[in-house]
């Protein structure tokens, strides 16, 4: 499912325009993104959950070359899905 197609979605079932649910979706996204950019946890009771987590820098291989690289500390955004949701799945 593409965003557009998500949109389409939301509208028909919470009886929105489409517009109505581009802008849900848009504030949602928006919200989220700066609530994990200041380090917070996003707790959707029943989804899931969107955190911050810190990859610490840790040594690899060039696959091509079989030569040992150094792979950067990084950070990167984690979802735990929810007991609902991964129930009904």
């Amino acid at each position: 499912m593409n965003k557009a197609q998500l949109i389409d979605a939301i509208a028909e079932k919470a009886g929105l325009t489409k517009a109505d649910a581009k802008k849900a979706l848009d504030a949602f996204v928006d919200s989220t993104t700066d609530a994990l950019k200041n380090g917070d946890r996003v707790a959707l009771i029943g989804f899931g959950s969107f955190s911050v987590s810190t990859r610490s820098a840790r040594t690899g291989r060039n696959p091509q070359t079989g030569a040992p690289i150094t792979i950067p500390e990084k950070t990167v955004v984690k979802f735990k899905p929810g007991a609902e949701l991964a129930d009904s799945i």
